[in-house]
């Protein structure tokens, strides 16, 4: 089989990237032949295989008139009619898509009759800023059902009139062209949470399916200690909900430490509150951590903990953390209760209490920790390998195929 995987970023930026490089190494392992789409740039990842690319599109500093190709871009829909009349693939894969790519690589496909398959790692289908958050960090559902003249009002898009106005242009285009209910034959969601939001907003639930991201727990069969603290990785921003682990963590025993891996917009801010609290002593800033590091500090650690506020979906960063052999206390949003099995491999909190309460618990009980880690390793071997994760993607895709004959 011969599958065409497109993603607007052809580097190492984040979750989508990961997926849409380990799925291509996945199916090639497997016998299949892949090739990538996606967007030109200096960081791109040079595969060995097939590759092709539109240029690069800097939605910042692009001009009004320029913006419009966010929606149907004619000059990448011409170099999706070459990758597919010179690859001919019999599936089409999609991940991250839109705006940079945009609607226009839509249609060489449909035209061929060549089967799509989108996995949605993020809300973009439902909310033209992508998070569905509001300004002021609340999770926000007013766009629902293509209500997108919420996001004008209330400039959700980055705080931004002109971006909010075109996000939600982008989404009545996508719509009224029925992109996501017809053209795209099926769709493939890392949560539960997440097909439940595809479902509510107008999909058939016939063509979503909910598959949980898989990781290759052999890279992470390493030893494991218990130094005593806490540990949070990730973006410094408000919707991960940094500010609300300090402020539960502040409550917690004196002896305590948390180390908190990362950056991001909220940095200084979480620097001046460690100072505020006097907590320079039980809080260490550890700024941004290669994979290397990130492992060596995760394997180190009491227990991990996933503060979101948002609407998180299958996170890497707690499968990883399950198959390091690590408990994690996360919140009851998103797809995290879906990782994280409440007094079986960590906790499943609801509030600020709440959390102090379960970091003092696992701060305190050693035995606890250890239970919670063997579950969690686990965990990862039983739920998210990849040979599993390949027999599910293998089945979608024959099943279109034959449903295309």
């Amino acid at each position: 089989m011969k599958i065409l995987l497109v993603n607007k970023f052809h580097w190492n930026k984040g979750g989508s990237e990961k997926y849409y490089f380990e799925l291509g190494q996945l199916l090639k392992e497997h016998g299949h032949e892949v090739a990538y789409f996606s967007m030109e740039d200096e960081k791109n990842i040079k595969t060995g295989d097939k590759e092709y690319f539109v240029p690069k599109f800097d939605l910042n500093a692009s001009s009004k008139l320029k913006a419009l190709d966010v929606i149907y871009n004619k000059e990448n829909e011409k170099i999706m009619e070459k990758a597919l009349d010179e690859f001919k693939p019999d599936i089409v894969h999609l991940n991250n898509f839109q705006r940079q790519l945009s609607a226009s690589i839509i249609k060489p496909c449909t035209k061929r009759k060549i089967p799509i398959v989108f996995t949605a790692h993020d809300v973009q289908a439902i909310c033209p800023a992508i998070t569905m958050m509001d300004n002021d960090n609340n999770v926000c559902e007013l766009c629902m059902h293509g209500k997108y003249m919420n996001c004008i009002k209330k400039s959700c898009n980055k705080g931004s009139k002109l971006k909010s106005i075109l996000g939600a242009i982008e989404g009545y285009y996508y719509r009224r062209n029925k992109i996501y209910t017809d053209k795209i034959d099926y769709i493939i969601t890392p949560s539960e949470f997440y097909r439940t939001k595809f479902i509510e907003d107008g999909i058939d639930k016939s063509k979503v399916e909910a598959i949980h991201n898989s990781i290759d727990v052999s890279n992470y069969d390493i030893k494991t200690q218990d130094d005593g603290y806490a540990l949070y990785f990730g973006r410094l921003s408000k919707e991960k909900g940094i500010l609300n682990l300090i402020e539960a963590f502040s409550k917690c025993g004196n002896n305590s430490m948390l180390y908190i891996a990362g950056d991001g917009p909220e940095k200084e801010n979480i620097e001046k509150i460690i100072k505020e609290k006097k907590l320079n002593k039980r809080i260490k800033l550890l700024g941004f951590l290669n994979k290397k590091e990130m492992t060596e500090i995760t394997r180190k650690c009491k227990f991990v903990v996933v503060p979101s506020i948002w609407y998180e979906n299958c996170p890497y960063s707690v499968l990883e953390t399950l198959a390091i052999g690590k408990p994690v206390i996360g919140s009851n949003i998103g797809g995290i209760p879906e990782l994280v099995n409440h007094k079986e491999n960590g906790y499943i909190y609801n509030t600020i209490d709440e959390l102090t309460e379960y970091m003092n618990k696992l701060f305190n009980n050693k035995e606890k920790v250890k239970e919670f880690s063997k579950n969690s390793k686990e965990l990862a071997i039983r739920n998210y390998s990849r040979d599993e994760y390949y027999k599910k993607i293998e089945s979608i895709y024959q099943k279109l195929l034959r449903k295309c004959k």
